[in-house]
């Protein structure tokens, strides 16, 4: 019997309903949830995790795809080590600013965060998570410009479709029309360029093509707003929204950070999700060679046990701050570096050190990519494209392998995905992302605990070859 048999076997099931599906509809408004999940949908009520699943409130498993939302590093097994950690703290100092005072975990925290970090980036400022981290890289930037006498450097170029947050200047960085529309206007002086997604790029385009091209498109706007007026460049290592898309080349980041140090502007690497090891290293700009100014990070350095964020900078950015006429940065959150989350951090990464989590992330890639590659295969009739990296990868599904678009009509890709692809990740037990993207097409993401074993990957795989079985022939395609 597997681990995971043994664990179904010993959670008690029961069928009797406990009121908090309902409970929920009525007072908790959730994370971008539909209208149907308050109304006739049924609403998960997940209670127990364990490894790479979790457990809803019959005792029925799901396979943990997507890590929580690509945080979850560690799974669902350390909570009590972690937990022992945060009692310990919540004891001894449950609470204390780093508003002119520190204290043990916030310090030795960044400490650690400064030893793993690539290069010279060795000063840490807490947040609570991605999109505070984020606003806080914005005013950092924008600071360090002001103090040098740059007072113009108030814009910030990102990527199209790429996700920063939702406060005002997060979202303000965001690439996603459809998150940011409604809100408008927002900070101003944000502009996008291309991202690195090559599907539908055109026909025989090399890989150092599409990266000559994306420079010379970079570079052309930085002329055209005015390379005085730039404050930064964001991008993530990979780019999550839009699905998986990993640079073309080597050496379009490199291209990238020369054209920052061509034009002094600041380079800053969200992190948020390929730090702390989803590549298979511990910074997604170290695995893809490159040195930013600032990395945002949050969801992996706590494994999401508690909440946590922030941003690393070098020596030559917080100098710059502190020597300017303010004589500090000029931003402050009442939980940044909260002794608890600094505390569950810590004995997070030193559980990642001591079971080799970002290690085995970078031994079983491979395997991942072959295992994922095969179902594509198998289901090449809708898959169209299977890209991604390290433990982070994605399906775009099509009909129309020509034109690379859904073009199943009357079954639209909406309808496909709510009638059809949802209903058969749940009959199989699968958690994973699924979204139509801004060009229409389905996106599947699997983004799974770092912790993942061979075995994992097996059952995983499975999982989702069943899903899409289920899928086509529910729907007739």
């Amino acid at each position: 019997m597997t681990l995971q048999q043994e664990l179904e076997v010993e959670f008690v099931e029961t069928d009797a309903p406990s009121g908090l599906a309902e409970i929920a509809k009525r007072h908790l408004v959730m994370n971008f949830t539909p209208a149907s999940k308050y109304r006739e949908d049924d609403l998960p009520i997940f209670v127990r995790g364990e490894h790479c699943s979790v457990f809803d409130e019959s005792g029925r498993r799901f396979f943990d795809g997507l890590a929580g939302l690509f945080c979850v590093q560690l799974g669902y097994t350390h909570g009590a080590e972690v937990g022992e950690a945060v009692r310990d703290q919540l004891a001894t100092l449950p609470y204390q600013t780093t508003w002119s005072v520190a204290h043990p975990p916030a310090a030795l925290l960044a400490q650690k965060i400064a030893q793993l970090a690539p290069g010279d980036l060795n000063r840490v400022f807490f947040a609570s998570g991605g999109g505070e981290s984020n606003e806080a890289a914005i005013k950092l930037a924008r600071q360090y410009h002001i103090t040098r006498g740059d007072h113009a450097r108030y814009k910030f170029i990102a990527r199209r479709v790429a996700y920063h947050g939702t406060s005002f200047g997060a979202m303000s960085l965001n690439g996603m029309t459809d998150v940011r529309k409604m809100f408008e206007p927002l900070m101003n002086g944000v502009r996008h360029t291309h991202n690195t997604k090559r599907y539908r790029r055109p026909e025989g385009e090399t890989a150092a093509q599409t990266t000559e091209f994306l420079l010379g498109e970079l570079e052309s706007l930085i002329v055209q707003e005015g390379s005085d007026t730039i404050a930064a460049i964001i991008m993530e290592p990979l780019q999550n929204a839009g699905g998986s898309l990993t640079p073309p080349t080597p050496e379009y980041f490199t291209g990238v950070r020369a054209l920052c140090d061509k034009y002094g502007i600041l380079m800053i690497a969200d992190e948020v999700i390929t730090g702390y090891g989803r590549l298979g290293s511990w910074f997604g700009s170290t695995h893809y060679g490159f040195q930013p100014d600032m990395i945002t990070f949050a969801k992996g350095i706590a494994s999401a046990y508690m909440p946590l964020g922030g941003v690393i900078a070098s020596d030559r950015v917080i100098e710059t701050v502190l020597d300017g006429p303010l004589g500090m940065f000029n931003h402050a959150l009442t939980y940044g570096g909260h002794p608890v989350a600094c505390a569950a951090a810590l004995k997070n990464l030193e559980i990642m050190e001591r079971e080799g989590v970002v290690e085995n992330v970078a031994a079983l890639s491979p395997y991942l990519g072959e295992k994922l590659a095969a179902v594509a295969s198998k289901h090449k009739n809708i898959v169209g494209d299977l890209r991604g990296d390290g433990f982070h990868r994605s399906f775009e599904l099509v009909t129309n392998h020509d034109t690379k678009r859904w073009e199943a009509e009357p079954l639209s890709a909406g309808d496909f995905v709510e009638g059809h692809l949802n209903p058969a990740l749940t009959e199989v037990g699968l958690l994973c992302r699924v979204a139509i993207d801004a060009e229409g097409n389905p996106l599947v993401q699997v983004s799974p605990p770092l912790v993942m074993t061979r075995e994992d990957i097996d059952e995983l795989t499975d999982l989702l070859d069943r899903a899409f079985s289920l899928a086509v022939a529910s729907a007739g395609l």
